[in-house]
């Protein structure tokens, strides 16, 4: 019942900070974490590019990528896996690329900038060695590393949960902000570190 409960809630978290992108296209975007912006990147065309490029694909990836675990989807409907797997891929390549582009200007300086440039790196690489151990028959491996890539994705909610406890707890966006741009991966990793740690026997069995 726990288990079942877990994964409502992660199934429900990603969908909705998946889809949470749209409220850039619906409403005036001077808000969240752009009110940090200044004027003139906000108006910088290659900035925006790889702002839009990297919430648009990273919300697409983090929308369908949740449903790869399910084996029962894996067990009835292979060829369905593996085309959200394409596009799960090329989503992450996309934005992660992007991501590190527009980490360079996080607002907080280097501290806050190397957090989310190494979150791009991390996520890029994951997905990247994900796809080619696929490629080559290594499931195990591929599994692995898409738990990994899975967690840096997740990184997107796991920031919108601790960034507003850390603004009320310093009442200073810039400190939380720095802080989250660790906090909302570095747990994540940790954790999918413990999974592929704890299925990694039922790997070897099955094997």
């Amino acid at each position: 019942m726990a288990k079942k409960a877990l994964w409502i809630l992660f199934a429900i978290l990603s969908v909705s900070i998946g889809l949470y992108p749209l409220i850039y296209f619906l409403i005036d975007r001077r808000f969240g974490l752009l009110a940090s912006k200044s004027a003139e990147l906000l108006a910088n065309v290659f900035w925006n590019v790889g702002f839009y490029t990297h919430i648009i694909f990273g919300g697409l990836a983090l929308l369908i990528g949740w449903i790869q675990f399910s084996p029962k989807l894996r067990r009835k409907n292979l060829e369905l896996h593996r085309k959200i797997g394409k596009i799960y891929v090329v989503s992450v390549l996309l934005s992660s690329v992007a991501g590190i582009g527009i980490g360079f200007f996080a607002t907080g300086g280097w501290v806050t900038a190397l957090g989310f440039v190494s979150l791009g790196i991390i996520w890029f690489y994951t997905t990247l060695t994900a796809y080619v151990t696929v490629r080559k028959k290594q499931i195990a491996e591929h599994q692995k590393f898409m738990i990994y890539s899975y967690a840096a994705c997740f990184a997107a909610v796991t920031l919108r949960l601790w960034l507003p406890l850390l603004i009320g707890y310093f009442e200073d966006f810039t400190k939380a902000y720095t802080i989250v741009a660790w906090l909302s991966w570095v747990p994540n990793m940790v954790v999918a570190y413990w999974i592929n740690r704890r299925i990694q026997p039922l790997r070897a069995v099955v094997a």
